[in-house]
């Protein structure tokens, strides 16, 4: 149905960078028409011009009530690109939006207050296919486009469903920043590698392998983290006497994530009042 529906009516993708690009690929690989996507970026890459040749239309004349609208320009560039959708507004497209901190009422503001919107965050693994993505939608969202929604989200990942918008600038802090807390992991575990006395690229190459894996682990493992955690820690060894140092109530990974997490979660309700 979701793949009948874009083909029928077109999908609008407003901005095609690194995430829009993942996204496009994943949906041309899915069945979507190439002829019945329309693109509108400033500044095209060579793979999407080569698409155009194939019949994408890019930076053309945009149909009146696309099927769906999927929004994926920078938030400070909202106030310049969004104009361009506002006849599209108060009818049957559904837009998504994927920017971080800018709420649904905010695109009511400007798209009309009768116009079907999806709010959503991925985060940076949908590049791989890897990513999660949470989603909610206004009282004017069917069941029928949160389908179509999740359908066009889940070629970059999994997607989950929030109870209420409010729990978006949580999700962002946990997920939609999430990567970068990892990524900095690895960067603290092969730095202390290399103090330790290990040759740098060697530390790293052991990071990455290493938290790579256990993510796979965690998300394939019948079993908790905290259980995980449990089985590779033996009583008085070597994994215990660092834990005791990371597993600190007062200094440790719990109290840093908890700032952390928070920092964001702030910062992005700061950013959905600018």
């Amino acid at each position: 149905m979701t793949l009948e529906r874009v083909n029928a009516g077109g999908l609008v993708l407003l901005g095609c960078g690194k995430m829009g690009s993942a996204m496009l690929q994943g949906w041309l690989a899915e069945g979507v028409d190439v002829g019945s996507v329309y693109v509108l970026d400033p500044y095209p890459s060579d793979w999407l011009q080569g698409l155009a040749d194939q019949g994408l239309h890019l930076n053309a004349e945009l149909p009146d009530t696309p099927a769906v609208c999927l929004i994926a320009v920078k938030p400070q560039m909202m106030g310049e690109a969004l104009p361009r959708l506002q006849g599209m507004g108060n009818g049957s497209t559904a837009f998504i939006s994927i920017a971080a901190g800018i709420t649904i009422a905010a695109f009511e503001g400007i798209l009309g207050a009768d116009s079907p919107i999806i709010r959503s965050i991925p985060n940076t693994p949908a590049a791989i296919g890897r990513g999660i993505t949470a989603l909610i939608g206004n009282d004017k969202i069917t069941d029928e486009d949160l389908k179509m929604a999740e359908s066009l989200l889940r070629v970059v990942g999994q997607t989950v469903r929030l109870d209420d918008e409010s729990q978006m600038d949580a999700v962002t802090a946990v997920s939609g920043s999430g990567p970068a807390y990892v990524f900095h992991l690895i960067e603290a575990l092969a730095g202390a590698g290399e103090a330790a006395g290990l040759p740098a690229d060697l530390s790293m190459r052991l990071a990455k392998a290493t938290v790579g894996g256990a993510g796979q682990l965690a998300e394939d493992a019948p079993e908790s983290p905290t259980q995980l955690r449990i089985n590779v820690t033996s009583p008085a060894g070597t994994t215990e006497a660092a834990l005791n140092v990371l597993m600190d109530g007062a200094s440790g990974f719990p109290m840093l994530m908890k700032k952390a997490v928070k920092a964001a979660a702030d910062r992005g309700r700061e950013l959905g009042r600018e």
